[in-house]
């Protein structure tokens, strides 16, 4: 019975002067994302990209208002073929700008999360450069409640970021 606690204090205080040579680090990945050059970059590209095409959804709802404000105010002197037309030009445009809009949005979506992945490879690349040049054992990042400043990386992961190439 004593050589088991013997043994077992022994392991204790093994464990305990391996973990003392632990060196932890913390990145705040969204403080990251905020900050980076290439984030910025991604959404000067996505703006240029989609611009034109929010542009012109923008028109077509601007013309359908203007079709429904000329429906309602001159209902009252048009035919019955004139209105069943235009309400049927009306239907079929807003029938057109959502679909339009629908395909908007999926490409964007889809650009952006392109566009973040890209981000985040890139992210992860400064962590594991920082990690392996300084030798950390260990680098947290989410589900994080509390870091101390002296282990918080994130302002040189932001500055690998500025020095890495597009």
């Amino acid at each position: 019975m004593k050589k088991k606690i013997a043994l077992f204090l022994g392991l204790l205080f093994v464990t305990n002067v391996s973990f003392a040579d632990l060196k932890i680090g913390f990145v705040n990945i969204p403080a990251v994302l905020e900050k980076a050059p290439q984030a910025e970059k991604a959404k000067k590209r996505l703006e240029q990209k989609f611009s034109p095409r929010d542009k012109q959804l923008v028109a077509q709802q601007k013309e359908i208002q203007g079709m429904e404000e000329k429906l309602t105010r001159d209902a009252s002197v048009m035919s019955d073929s004139q209105k069943t037309n235009l309400e049927k030009d009306i239907l079929n445009k807003k029938r057109d700008a959502k679909r339009a809009q629908q395909e908007f949005s999926e490409d964007f979506n889809a650009s952006r999360n392109e566009e973040l992945g890209k981000l985040q490879r890139r992210i992860v690349e400064a962590v594991r450069a920082i990690a392996k040049d300084q030798d950390y054992d260990l680098l947290l990042t989410d589900g994080v409640i509390y870091a101390n400043d002296q282990i918080d990386i994130t302002a040189q992961v932001q500055q690998k970021l500025s020095t890495m190439p597009e």
